[in-house]
């Protein structure tokens, strides 16, 4: 199973906050986190410092790389920095990279 995750700190939301499933808008100095497994990403944010997490609304998203998650994780980041009780942000779906075929032998 492949996975990753990444961690911003210090994410200072725009006006409005970011909306989350659990308690609502969160606004002020925030971490956002990112987890990808089985081609679903997980973004969670909390008070930075805090110990409690909060799922971001909109979240998990189907995320067939490691590469798409990482660009998500970034509009997230954006999105938070954007406020107007930012949700996570739909990326444009790219096809799943494929190997070149081999040439045909004759």
């Amino acid at each position: 199973m492949a996975w990753a995750s990444w961690t911003t700190c210090g994410v200072f939301s725009g006006r409005g906050g970011v909306l989350t499933d659990e308690v609502g808008v969160l606004s002020g100095d925030l971490t956002v986190h990112t987890t990808w497994a089985d081609d679903s990403a997980q973004v969670t944010v909390q008070y930075t410092g805090a110990i409690d997490w909060f799922t971001m609304s909109g979240s998990p998203v189907p995320c067939c790389s490691e590469e798409e998650s990482r660009s998500l994780h970034d509009a997230a980041v954006q999105a938070v920095r954007g406020g107007e009780a930012a949700t996570v942000p739909v990326l444009p779906r790219r096809e799943p990279r494929r190997q070149a075929a081999e040439p045909a032998q004759e």
